[in-house]
């Protein structure tokens, strides 16, 4: 059927929108101001998990909650390094990079891809040996449909231990959020590979109340009494202790990051689009720590708005060790961390 439509279209001079069946900031996979075709993969989800080998194939249209879950149920002590929401679609996601909780650790998606199957503008299948390394780069950072229809993926899924910790403790301005945020910027790129800690940053309360709140949203792969040490050495004035650590499997994460509260693992299968909402997101990356009167003025742009929020996501770690040039994805060595900029609002508001 991608042959097919990849040949008409072409014949016909009607651009393709290829969708692969996940959440989309800009709405890109389904608009356009000529003449155009949705490529609807989201029925091209099967995944199959060699454990044994540390691989997988994914189809494009499945979800990154799809892949954990059956990555899960064949070895409790596999995971693979991408995003947090696992409503993602692994079609688009794998072929802009793919950042996530463990990349520090392991790199990004696009670095733990192995082979693809790709149907070309030509209507030909195409796998990794056919398509010759040049293409095979491209696809990897460079946005797949630039260069063809990806259906399919093959993944080396990564070890993790049985056990991992996770804790979220919250800042406000009056407990010194400035400057542990402030410190964060010091040390987050430079802490273990094992250590994840991001900020999520929102403007709580209303009127003379109102203030910011900065989440340090983190996960360590071991348990909580190694996390406690390398946590009492690298940012004791974050004043960790054992009450604010969660131990639990990788896979029990995602529920954690993505905010699922009182949901099932097996809810991750499940195709159930998120509630809608209305939202503008950008993106910065950071190479000097922001001065604490840089901060204050993001606090300010905060305080001003309905309903901001910041994310601070750490870079370091493996990100340092792989040349910009090995794939088309060149934010690494010399990035902090990057920002991610949310203001969200009602419906039927027009500001």
């Amino acid at each position: 059927h991608v042959q097919a439509t990849v040949t008409c279209c072409r014949k016909h001079g009607v651009q393709i929108r290829t969708r692969s069946g996940g959440h989309d900031y800009e709405g890109l996979s389904y608009t356009s101001n000529v003449p155009f075709i949705i490529l609807d993969l989201v029925n091209l989800r099967a995944i199959d998990v060699n454990s044994e080998e540390n691989s997988a194939w994914v189809q494009s249209g499945a979800s990154l909650g799809e892949l954990y879950y059956w990555i899960s149920q064949k070895s409790p002590s596999h995971g693979f390094p991408a995003g947090i929401c696992p409503t993602i679609g692994v079609g688009g996601h794998f072929s802009g990079g793919g950042y996530g909780t463990i990349s520090r650790k392991y790199g990004l998606a696009a670095d733990n891809v192995l082979d693809a199957v790709i149907v070309n503008a030509d209507g030909q299948i195409l796998d990794r040996k056919s398509m010759g390394e040049d293409l095979f780069w491209a696809i990897r950072g460079g946005g797949g449909s630039s260069f063809g229809v990806i259906v399919a993926w093959k993944i080396k899924i990564s070890y993790l231990p049985p056990l991992v910790t996770v804790f979220s403790p919250a800042r406000t301005l009056d407990q010194g959020a400035t400057n542990l945020v402030y410190k964060w910027q010091q040390i987050a790129n430079k802490l273990p590979e094992d250590l994840f800690i991001r900020l999520v940053i929102v403007a709580d309360g209303e009127g003379k109340n109102r203030t910011i709140r900065v989440t340090f949203n983190s996960l360590f792969l071991g348990r909580t009494d190694q996390l406690l040490e390398v946590m009492k050495e690298s940012f004791p004035e974050l004043g960790l202790i054992k009450e604010d650590c969660r131990e639990m499997s990788w896979i029990e994460t995602i529920l954690y990051f993505d905010n699922r509260n009182g949901q099932t693992i097996d809810g991750l299968k499940n195709r159930v689009p998120d509630p809608k909402g209305f939202f503008k997101a950008t993106s910065d990356y950071v190479e000097e720590p922001l001065s604490q009167a840089a901060l204050e003025k993001l606090w300010k742009w905060s305080l001003e708005e309905e309903r901001p929020a910041l994310i601070f996501e750490p870079y370091g770690g493996i990100m340092d060790k792989i040349p910009e040039w090995q794939l088309p994805f060149p934010h690494r060595k010399g990035n902090l961390y990057n920002i991610q900029y949310f203001v969200q609002w009602s419906v039927g508001s027009n500001e």
